[in-house]
């Protein structure tokens, strides 16, 4: 009987690729949702018209019971 030409893998090899692989998805699902995240972060052009902030009297009302 012959010997098979490819080593047998060790498990510390088989665990060494185990975890690249689980870095390089985890990796890879976070990429998109950076992207996302830029993107959303950018500020409009023109905040009037895209409904942009307003200091109403209720949001100062607000300001004024959290500084207390």
């Amino acid at each position: 009987m012959k010997k098979p030409s490819t080593p047998a893998l060790s498990r510390r090899t088989v665990f060494a690729g185990a975890g690249a692989v689980g870095a390089l998805a985890a990796a890879a699902a976070v990429v998109p949702a950076a992207r996302e995240a830029t993107v959303a972060a950018a500020p409009a052009d023109k905040p009037e018209q895209a409904g942009g902030y307003r200091l109403s009297e209720h949001v100062k009302q607000y300001y004024a019971s959290a500084r207390h």
